[in-house]
Parts: structure tokens; sequence; C-alpha cells
């Protein structure tokens, strides 16, 4: 099992694709792209299958998340989700999306066993959604999750990020929007994970604020902490306007919940991350390469779960952000 020294057990895989994306939101990357890794450091997909397999059979990993970067650029995506999900005992797999492109693929990647999708949605205003993400690619997006319910991939998730200044109107149309159409809504705080390194506290849109946001039309209720397990998102049963479902948030920088982690990350050139902040990676591709057996790989990648930090410590006044960007790094 991959055990932490805080008694944590690592079941949930984030494996990132690529740190390719065709969106450039401003919290993420600058308007012109970064320095992509180059092809011959990405992972091929015999790769990416090994270890997942080791991670499945060996390690005890239960569930599959697939990112990126952008993982719907990654050609041969249905193939990789159809090989994972043929593993015995078989993971449950996951993807998270920009969306755009998701309408095309959505009823194969279904039939190839992906059970569900999370797709980054940031508001419903196209101008908006063209100033954050310098695309305007907003029906895209918008068709690939209607694409995505009717394959199947249920319930459909959608995550959001709000900006002080930019997007915080957002809130409610965003929860009205989702239980018009049946999905379930995560607002995320954003994150010290820009590769502008700009992030600052006070251009964050906190937990409570959010919640504030969407008091102004929606009476929420929380749900039972018990039914939260590891998840991130604490969730409310939010009603009003003839309207009821389900919404969550993931207050990441005010209300960490390092202690109920579970996931570790396999980035697209192969280093395994035991937290989405860590500085230290460990080199499976190079053990990979280099003939290590199956057992080798799984013991290295062991040590590195080993070593997880209690938390990612962002209040601390020694705290730096990963060299990586989020992109680099996939959630």
């Amino acid at each position: 099992m991959l055990l932490d020294g805080h008694g944590r057990r690592a079941t949930d895989l984030r494996v990132s694709l690529t740190d390719r994306c065709n969106l450039r939101c401003s919290y993420c990357m600058p308007p012109e792209g970064l320095d992509w890794l180059p092809k011959p450091e990405l992972l091929t997909d015999d790769e990416v299958v090994r270890l997942v397999t080791i991670g499945v059979e060996r390690l005890g990993i239960t569930e599959v998340r697939l990112t990126g970067g952008e993982p719907l650029l990654r050609r041969g995506i249905v193939d990789i989700v159809a090989r994972i999900g043929a593993l015995a005992p078989r993971p449950e797999i996951s993807l998270t999306t920009n969306g755009i492109g998701l309408a095309k693929v959505a009823a194969p990647l279904h039939a190839a066993g992906l059970a569900r999708v999370n797709v980054s949605l940031d508001t419903l205003d196209r101008e908006v959604f063209r100033r954050l993400a310098h695309r305007d690619r907003l029906p895209d997006v918008l068709a690939g999750m209607a694409a995505a319910a009717s394959a199947g991939l249920a319930p459909v998730k959608v995550n959001a990020v709000l900006l002080r200044g930019v997007n915080e109107d957002a809130a409610v149309p965003l929860l009205r929007y989702c239980l018009q159409h049946g999905y379930e809504l995560r607002f995320i705080e954003q994150m010290p994970l820009d590769a502008q390194h700009g992030w600052q506290r006070s251009t964050m849109v906190t937990a409570e604020e959010i919640h504030a946001l969407l008091a102004a039309e929606f009476t929420l209720t929380p749900l039972p902490s018990a039914d939260r397990g590891s998840a991130p998102a604490e969730r409310f049963t939010a009603e009003g306007g003839g309207l009821r479902g389900r919404v969550g948030v993931i207050a990441s920088v005010t209300r960490p919940f390092c202690g109920a982690c579970d996931r570790v990350r396999l980035t697209a050139d192969g280093q395994i991350r035991n937290c989405l902040f860590a500085r230290e990676e460990s080199d499976l591709r190079a053990a990979l390469r280099g003939g290590a057996s199956d057992a080798e790989i799984a013991e290295r990648w062991a040590a590195a779960v080993r070593g997880k930090k209690a938390g990612h410590g962002i209040d601390d006044p020694t705290f730096l952000q990963p060299d990586r960007p989020m992109s680099a790094i996939g959630g």
C-alpha cells in the first residue's frame, strides 16, 4: 500500500497525460502559453498503462483520474481508458477536462470504461470567458458537458474558480445553470499554482465569500460531514428559485483538508508527486526506461509517498510555490 508517515493511505491516482492545453486561463498560464515538454520526455501510452497497472495491482490504487494540461489532446486517450478499464481489480476511471472536444469523444470514452467527468467552467458570459481563457470557446464547453451527460458520464461535475473583480458575479448563474441541467458544481479557491507566480491571497475569492454570494438566492444546508470522507469538497444541498440540488466548495487555502488526503500524482513526464504543492518529485520514467522491474518501481513509488508532509503549508511563512504550474502537474 501507499502509506505516508502520517498514517494516510493513497488510493486516488491523478495521471497527467500532457502538459499542453488549448486554453490560456489567466490563473494558470500566460496568454502566449508555456514551453511544453518535448515529446521524448513524455510517457508513452504503454508506459502510462504500465505505471497505472503497478499502482492498481501492487499498491492499492482504486481510483484513476486522467488530467492534463488538457487530457483530450492526447490522441490515445480512448485506448488508454480501455486498457486501464481492463485491469483487475478495475479502478474507477474519471477525467478532468476543459470540455473542448468532449462532445466528439464522450460516447467513445464512456464505452471504453470512463465513469464520469469534471469540466472546468468559470463563467456563462461569453465575453468574460474569452477574457479569462483568451479563447472564444464557451459554446464548445457547454456542448461537451451536454454530450457527457447524454453519454452517461454522470454525474457531470463542474469546477469553477472565482477571481475578485473578474467573475464573482458568475457564482449564482453558474449554480442555477448546473441545477437546471443536473450537473454538480464545485467552487475551488484559487491556489498558488499559476505559471506566472503572481497568485495573491487578496485576489482569491474565499469559501466564506462564495457561501455569501450563493446565499443571496439559495439556501445552503451542509451535508453530514461523515459523507465527505477524503473528498476535497464541503458539500451542501442548495434550494432556491424552484431548484434543488447539490453544490460543493473546495477550500484548499482557507480550510485545507490535508489530514484526509488520499491522492498521489503522476506527471506527464513520469514523475511521482506526493502532494499538489510538493517541491520534490520521484522519477519513475528513468526507472521504466532503465529496465527496472515492476517490484522495483513499486518500491520507488512507495518510498516517494512515505515522505509526504503533513500539509501543504500555504500559510507557513517559508512556503514556496512549486516550480511547476498546475498545467504541468495535473490536477
